[in-house]
């Protein structure tokens, strides 16, 4: 094994250096939590370079990790090979020294939490620099207010508490605790963060909607936080301290996730996975999630894939170090081309097979569209804010029997139907995918052969949720992205849905019935007027 000295070595002799890396021969009884022979020579190395040393011992005593500091703090660095899952301990402790008779400092009591070490422990060292006070703490499995607890000071004669068996027992009882809030089978636990500038109750609005899409996703929200700031952070979005504690509460949640409200930059995705030994996935990844798993059609799955491909591609970035290892031979480019560029060429050679596909589907769509103007057939196209009840009033006017369903993106595959006017007069009605506030660009982009269909209606449906409190927020969202299309030159029909499920006595915005149609698209006696003014207006 290589004795790698992690940290700050810089300025140190070479002498001293063979010293801290020597440490790795060390051994400690599984009992002990440090050898009393280990701890006098890290004290003695500390002393001498005005640094703090750090070390990081298995169950077995076996020291895994040496770490040279400054003089006030240690890194910890990633151990891929020891995680810290669910219930479980990372199977680790920490020793390191501080420079003086200073007891746990915050630092270390945030890394004992965040990396869900098995101890920290601090060897203080006297002016002498010989071993001082020795302070310990570990996690505790049913937190009241911390989620550690700080054992009374000691000496090196006392480190003999017989570890492992307090390890195991703590580690027992987690699992125990983690068992009653275990999520069922292929479901995670999310901690939902927003960051924002803006107005509060924008940051309410935009985390109700992220709970939607959680729900969606059959992920369980366990927690979440809203927090105002000035100005978003460039690395860690909401601060480091404060990602610090959030992390902490949705781990003493018993979370599996971290679910960002906004999309995450490349350099942020990697400062916070670096920060955190957790899943971590932003609004983006979220919904294109729904979109993978929603995607019936060949045509859908392509266009979800290449949104999903284009957004990885700036973020393909790895903690694992065999990602960054030289590879050559069959799969490689020579000898000098790393997995991390070689995934990256492959990514770019999907993307470019992707947009050869949609564009041959883009061709056949040209065909079919020919053929409805040798027809002269008149479309209507249905938009809406996702979950509006786009697909319900298509089946109800149709007779189809399109999939609709009390979720966002139930619909993802654009559906066409004729329709027959009581004057015998024969349309086109095409259903399209729901829209959503801050709909990711790569969606807009890989769906461009989808939603460009909506330039070539004569009418637009514009399908609104009035039961929705939201509703005119989310009104204005749709509006927005047709003028984004330059689609809001299109003659617009308003279809005021779910009027069923509102007391109309209460609705706010009694002029907007002037423009539009209230219905209950379960209720086809209901869409009477909105048909005759179809008709009119076709």
């Amino acid at each position: 094994m290589k004795r790698i000295v992690y940290g700050n070595t810089d300025g140190l002799r070479k002498t001293q250096i063979n010293r801290i890396q020597d440490l790795y021969t060390h051994k400690s009884p599984p009992e002990f939590i440090l050898s009393p022979e280990t701890a006098e020579e890290m004290t003695a190395i500390s002393h001498e370079i005005r640094r703090q040393i750090g070390i990081l011992l298995d169950r077995n005593g076996k020291i895994v990790c040496v770490i040279a500091g400054e003089p006030h703090r240690i890194v910890i660095p990633v151990t891929s090979d020891y995680m810290a899952g669910p219930g479980r301990l990372k199977g680790l402790r920490c020793v390191h020294t501080h420079l003086t008779d200073e007891a746990l400092t915050r630092d270390d009591l945030t890394d004992l939490a965040l990396l869900r070490l098995d101890y920290i422990t601090a060897l203080c060292i006297t002016s002498r620099g010989t071993p001082g006070p020795v302070y310990s703490s570990h996690i505790l499995p049913d937190p009241e207010t911390e989620p550690y607890e700080i054992l009374p000071q000691a000496s090196i004669s006392d480190l003999d508490i017989d570890c492992q068996v307090r390890i195991l027992a703590l580690e027992s009882e987690l699992a125990r605790k983690n068992r009653q809030h275990r999520p069922e089978s292929g479901r995670e636990n999310a901690f939902l963060i927003n960051a924002t500038t803006e107005h509060p109750q924008s940051a309410h609005v935009s985390m109700d909607e992220l709970r939607e899409l959680c729900k969606t996703s059959h992920i369980k929200v366990i927690g979440s936080a809203i927090q105002r700031r000035k100005k978003i952070d460039p690395k860690f979005v909401v601060g480091k301290g404060k990602l610090s504690s959030l992390i902490i509460n949705a781990i003493q949640n018993y979370a599996t996730m971290l679910v960002f409200d906004r999309e995450l930059s490349p350099s942020q995705i990697r400062s916070i996975t670096n920060f955190v030994e957790m899943k971590v996935i932003d609004r983006t990844q979220l919904i294109l999630d729904i979109f993978a798993k929603q995607a019936k059609s060949r045509e859908g799955k392509f266009q979800v894939e290449l949104a999903q491909l284009e957004y990885l591609l700036p973020r393909l970035i790895t903690k694992n170090t065999a990602m960054s290892r030289l590879t050559g031979g069959i799969g490689g480019r020579g000898p000098g081309e790393t997995k991390l560029e070689i995934n990256r060429r492959r990514v770019r050679d999907r993307i470019t097979r992707l947009k050869k596909e949609i564009v041959k589907i883009r061709k056949q769509r040209k065909q079919q569209k020919s053929k409805r103007r040798r027809r002269d057939l008149p479309v209507i196209s249905i938009v809406g804010y996702t979950n509006a009840g786009k697909s319900t009033l298509l089946n109800t006017l149709t007779q189809s029997n399109i999939i609709a369903a009390n979720r966002l993106f139930a619909t993802l595959d654009p559906s066409s139907r004729r329709l027959r006017f009581p004057r015998d007069k024969e349309v086109i009605i095409t259903d399209t995918v729901g829209f959503i506030q801050n709909l990711p660009k790569e969606l807009m982009e890989a769906f461009h052969a989808t939603l460009e269909e909506l330039a070539e209606a004569d009418v637009i449906l514009h399908v609104i949720d009035i039961s929705n409190p939201r509703y005119m927020q989310q009104k204005e969202s749709v509006e927005k992205l047709l003028k984004k299309m330059d689609l809001d030159k299109i003659p617009t029909l308003y279809v005021f849905n779910k009027m069923d499920r509102t007391d109309l006595n209460d609705f706010d915005n009694p002029w907007l019935l002037n423009q539009g149609s209230l219905v209950s698209a379960l209720e086809k006696k209901s869409l009477a007027p909105l048909v005759d003014k179809l008709e009119a207006m076709i």
